[in-house]
């Protein structure tokens, strides 16, 4: 049988009917289990976490290294189905080199497969995919995505709260809602309450506060924003994961400079800009849920700048704001957006285009080609067609370059 492959962050459809995930890891015993998850991303209850010691909930079931969800008995609140594969935990050491391979199939339709990159960090546990609910149907995306701080740290990402020394244990407790909650500081997140609510972006709030110390402008603060380009020809990079994994970044970049580990979010569309907020307790898939609230259109970017200005004004925060337009294509109003530039240069307002898609963008990387520019405020930084393709460290090199040389007294 013909079998179609996939690439780390591709998606596509599958039928409703019972779908065989089947995992193969080489070079060390491991073990495979499900997370059900609520529209938060989050698990529901305790039961939600099927494995080989809890191997049958809700439509979902585990019989060695192979999950089978029968989709059409899967409550109507489970909004996604997460597969993992973690190292046995009776190999004290085992990490994961070669990444597992992920078969998956389904009566009458095409064989899917999908081989992650390899890992490099100490990897223990690693998210294979997820199967997510699109309008009446279900897809299925490959993740790939590795934690090298173990059960407890994935189990923290998604709701899940497991005591360390359980966590360490070959047959692991099921779990329990977390109940962790955001509380405001007068200084940056510290990085151990990354490492607590969300350890997957540990890796790269590392990096990008070794981004910041290179600059000279660690420990300094700023209130982060997110700008997104919802043209419709963004549609493939939203389904993608590819805008999902930016605004992960970009919320990590967060955690070393704002008080709150919390990024509010604004969507440029035809309409009226949506705001609302990714935090490092709610980001897994946030974008995802949010986007699907919000028309089409071509990319307003100027309203979305406004909401944004009003947004920071009216918080009355006395740090500077670092504004992060991502930009897919030209801007229908140009005369606006330099109007609006220049306007909030004594604001207190730095401004970064980030441009990734298919569109032109010679506006935004033109803005500062002339000798006569006279906007200090604002730089543009190309993360290609793919940021998730980026290296972390040249991206967040990329991201804070122009902003840091701005903070310099």
């Amino acid at each position: 049988m013909q079998t179609m492959l996939l690439c780390k962050g591709e998606n596509t459809t599958v039928l409703t009917a019972p779908v065989a995930l089947s995992a193969v890891a080489e070079g060390l015993s491991a073990d495979v289990s499900a997370l059900l998850l609520g529209p938060q991303g989050k698990v529901r209850r305790d039961s939600d976490l099927v494995f080989y010691n809890h191997p049958v909930q809700d439509g979902v079931s585990v019989a060695g290294m192979t999950i089978t969800a029968d989709l059409s008995r899967v409550p109507a609140d489970v909004h996604s189905i997460v597969i993992v594969v973690s190292a046995d935990p009776l190999q004290p050491g085992a990490v994961f080199t070669r990444a597992p391979r992920l078969t998956i199939t389904q009566p009458g339709a095409t064989a899917l497969a999908f081989t992650a990159p390899d890992f490099t960090s100490g990897e223990t546990v690693v998210v294979l995919a997820e199967l997510y609910r699109r309008g009446q149907g279900w897809k299925v995306r490959a993740v790939g995505q590795g934690y090298a701080s173990g059960l407890a740290g994935l189990a923290t990402d998604y709701g899940v709260d497991i005591e360390p020394d359980q966590a360490a244990t070959p047959s692991p407790p099921l779990p329990t809602q977390s109940r962790h909650t955001t509380a405001p500081g007068a200084d940056p997140v510290s990085l151990s309450k990354v490492e607590q609510q969300a350890p997957a972006l540990l890796a790269p709030a590392r990096q990008a506060s070794q981004a910041l110390a290179d600059r000279g402008i660690v420990g300094r603060r700023a209130a982060v924003y997110l700008i997104l380009d919802h043209d419709w020809e963004m549609e493939e990079l939203y389904e993608s994961f590819a805008v999902q994994a930016f605004a992960e970044r970009v919320l990590a970049l967060s955690a070393n400079l704002d008080d709150d580990g919390t990024v509010p979010v604004i969507f440029s569309s035809g309409r009226e800009p949506f705001l609302e907020e990714i935090r490092l307790d709610n980001y897994r898939g946030r974008i995802g849920q949010l986007h699907t609230q919000v028309d089409w259109g071509w990319g307003n970017v100027a309203d979305a700048m406004r909401r944004a200005v009003s947004h920071y004004q009216e918080s009355g925060a006395a740090d500077p704001a670092f504004i992060v337009v991502q930009v897919g294509d030209e801007p229908w109003d140009k005369a606006e957006v330099r109007s609006l530039l220049q306007n909030t240069a004594t604001l207190g307002v730095f401004w970064l285009f980030v441009g990734f898609g298919r569109g032109k963008l010679a506006f935004y990387k033109n803005l500062n080609a002339s000798a006569s520019a006279t906007f200090t405020n604002v730089a543009f930084y190309d993360a290609s067609k793919n940021p998730g393709s980026v290296p972390g460290e040249r991206f967040y090199t990329g991201l804070v370059d122009a902003f840091a040389t701005w903070m310099q007294p």
